[in-house]
């Protein structure tokens, strides 16, 4: 919440729209994180909601759901720890949670991709996509989710 703080207060004389995110103060959030995961093993932290596209941090311990947002493209920003995304097929168990959001318990049929620190993932609106971390591990990663016009 501090850290939190500290980004708005240095925003104060900033344009509208604009926000920086410093590099200490992502990793900060990455270790606050880290102190509040849910049972799933999971932590999210929304930075910012732009309108047009919004900036989060998120960190797993185990595998997250598999989801498709219809609408919406997912830009990952790998921070520390290594997964595996995988991309297309088709969700099993596909449930609708929300307006053009769709969460299931895997894919079926998609391509797996190793990711580590430093690598960027881009996810078109309407792709199915399941982030999965194995036993031991851990993966935290900024979320810049785009909405289509």
């Amino acid at each position: 919440m501090l850290v939190m703080l500290a980004v708005f207060a240095l925003c104060a004389d900033d344009p509208p729209g604009f926000a920086l995110f410093k590099a200490s103060e992502l990793k900060g959030m990455e270790q606050q994180l880290a102190r509040k995961l849910t049972p799933q093993k999971t932590a999210t932290q929304q930075f910012n909601n732009f309108g047009t596209h919004s900036v989060m941090m998120a960190h797993l311990e185990a595998s997250g759901m598999a989801e498709i947002h219809e609408t919406v493209t997912d830009i990952f920003i790998i921070q520390s720890g290594e997964a595996s995304v995988t991309v297309g097929g088709k969700v099993v168990d596909a449930k609708s949670t929300a307006p053009g959001e769709v969460r299931g318990t895997s894919i079926q049929g998609g391509v797996a991709k190793k990711v580590g620190t430093g690598d960027v993932v881009n996810i078109p609106g309407g792709t199915p996509h399941h982030t999965q971390v194995a036993p031991g591990r851990q993966v935290t990663y900024l979320v810049i989710k785009v909405r289509a016009k």
